[in-house]
């Protein structure tokens, strides 16, 4: 796969994957195609070393290795994102327009919210004819609300100080009907799909942008879209472990950007679960992990050339000068000495660029699944990623050079 082939499909899956539980189904569909089976955590599993295999839980979060008794490489990254989730049973109407509860997920960047082409996508619960629990993703893939700003004639000083309450000032509008009912517009949607009426139950709804990623630059040096943190990730990783010749396991979850804990995300049991089943002795798996190395792929701060004086520019990492390797002595990040060694002689023999990025002394740096999943599973851990701008945006922004990179350096390791 060369790098073209790799962007252009990397921008397919951004606007294929809406929400974690549609990223899920696409990795799915990639690992079958690359000859993985898929198997359930409420079956018994008889695995043979050199297999394929992948298992999800939670529609949002899922697991693919390659089996064997030997050390490996662990590449994990997140499903979600900051969004803006619809909360159930919203009903709103006032002044001669339905609107939409929601409830911001994450640490969202609300400002560039506003005024964008939004639809709807998620997963939704419902009963029909046989009584049962059933469930589908659902996109209504068409412009369907609108975040309007308040005109600058009404707010002189919006330019200079204006903040937006979360609970009333992001409300979108979806509908001049009195009787709008997102449950009567996802009803109508599942059961035209399948031939059937159907009672909805509940569901986990997202609103996107309907703007698709794409190049930009003049000459298209750069990739935008929704997303970015940390589908890129995902894919890299995706790509990696399909194109594997190693022992590889690849780990995407869910919930990261609230924190991960939950049955789903990276501080509940879903990898350790795996993990247990894999080598039911607790000695071999022990071994195994000690000789083994996690990779937490999740995107850097790159520098914004409009405020250069948010970076300890000594540790300022670039577009376009490769994947970053991030460290923090307080352990916000998982990357020591050792597992920084064997990342940068990779990245060398493999002719793939590395760069550093340390916060600022007076500034906090987040955090990633980096050190809770080292912690769980007792394992060395790196966390490295992609330089972006704009993170937790609607729209980010990042390398189409270091999109690549980060991906040979995954399948080099």
């Amino acid at each position: 796969m060369n790098k073209e082939q790799f962007n252009s499909s990397l921008i397919r899956f951004l606007n294929d994957s809406k929400t974690p539980f549609h990223a899920v189904q696409n990795i799915s569909n990639i690992l079958l195609k690359h000859g993985f089976k898929q198997i359930c955590e409420t079956d018994e599993w008889s695995l043979k070393i050199g297999g394929k295999y992948f298992v999800t839980r939670g529609d949002g979060s899922i697991i693919a290795f390659i089996h064997s008794n030997d050390a490996s490489i662990i590449v994990g990254a997140h499903t979600d994102s900051p969004v803006l989730k619809i909360k159930p049973n919203s009903k709103i109407y006032k002044e001669g327009v339905a609107q939409l509860g929601v409830e911001p997920y994450g640490g969202i960047l609300l400002n560039p919210w506003f005024d964008r082409d939004l639809s709807i996508a998620g997963i939704v619960y419902f009963t029909c004819k046989d009584k049962g629990i059933k469930s589908m993703l659902v996109d209504f893939k068409k412009a369907v609300a609108v975040i309007p700003s308040l005109a600058i004639h009404l707010d002189s000083t919006a330019n200079e100080n204006r903040s937006i309450n979360k609970q009333t000032d992001i409300l979108p509008v979806v509908s001049l009907s009195a009787n709008f009912d997102i449950q009567d517009e996802l009803k109508n949607i599942i059961s035209k799909d399948i031939g059937e009426d159907v009672d909805i139950l509940s569901y986990d709804l997202s609103l996107y942008d309907i703007n698709k990623a794409s190049y930009f630059g003049f000459k298209e040096e750069f990739i935008a879209g929704a997303r970015l943190d940390n589908l890129l990730s995902c894919y890299a990783g995706t790509q990696a472990i399909c194109h594997s010749t190693k022992p590889m396991m690849l780990v995407c979850s869910n919930h990261e950007e609230v924190g991960s804990v939950s049955a789903y995300g990276a501080d509940g049991s879903f990898m350790s679960d795996v993990m247990q089943r894999l080598f039911t002795n607790t000695q071999e798996r022990v071994m195994v992990l000690r000789n083994s190395l996690f990779v937490s792929c999740d995107n850097a701060h790159a520098v914004h050339p409009n405020f250069t004086q948010k970076h300890d520019l000594a540790y300022a990492p670039k577009i376009g000068e490769g994947v970053v390797i991030k460290i923090n002595s307080n352990q916000r990040y998982a990357t020591n000495a050792k597992t920084a060694s064997k990342i940068i002689k990779t990245a060398r023999d493999n002719n793939i660029k590395t760069q550093l990025f340390l916060t600022r002394n007076d500034m906090g740096c987040g955090s990633t699944i980096g050190p809770m999943s080292a912690a769980k599973l007792g394992i060395d851990a790196i966390d490295i990623g992609v330089p972006t701008y704009a993170m937790h945006s609607i729209r980010e922004s990042c390398g189409k050079d270091d999109t690549y990179m980060l991906y040979k350096l995954l399948i080099s390791l």
